[in-house]
């Protein structure tokens, strides 16, 4: 396993939903070279899944001719993942969903991927940049604490 500690991995992809599962394949495959979890490694494409869903729809808002960029970082004991796109970045997080109003019906079904993403990895931020682009950062240790 040390033939992977402190590699990195680029993918690119473009703002099409369907790609995404392109970045979970990559990411499943490094952290099974680093010895993830199987359930880890569910846990992970998942957040990767939710992560460049969101980047495509509300950072490139679709716009196929922009791209998402994946860069997984492979250290010692944790996989750290960007996920990059050409949008302004979330400038007011929303609120944490009520699970009840959503199975009721009395609020958008949709809009939990934030708070997945959070459930499901060890870190997680969101960052806009000073270049017109943003990215969210994930960190998933091998060993959950």
């Amino acid at each position: 396993m040390e033939a992977i500690a402190s590699s990195t991995v680029e993918v690119k992809l473009p703002s099409r939903l369907g790609f995404e599962k392109v970045a979970m394949s990559t990411a499943a495959s490094v952290a099974k070279l680093m010895g993830f979890e199987e359930d880890r490694i569910e846990d992970l494409k998942t957040a990767i899944a939710e992560a460049c869903i969101n980047a495509m729809e509300h950072g490139n808002r679709l716009n196929e001719n922009l791209t998402v960029g994946v860069v997984l970082s492979a250290g010692k004991d944790a996989l750290e993942v960007k996920v990059i796109d050409d949008g302004e970045g979330l400038h007011v997080h929303p609120p944490k969903p009520d699970i009840d109003r959503k199975m009721h019906g009395e609020e958008d079904p949709r809009g939990m991927g934030m708070f997945l993403i959070q459930a499901l990895v060890d870190e997680v931020e969101w960052v806009a940049d000073s270049h017109g682009s943003s990215y969210v950062r994930l960190l998933i240790r091998l060993h959950k604490h």
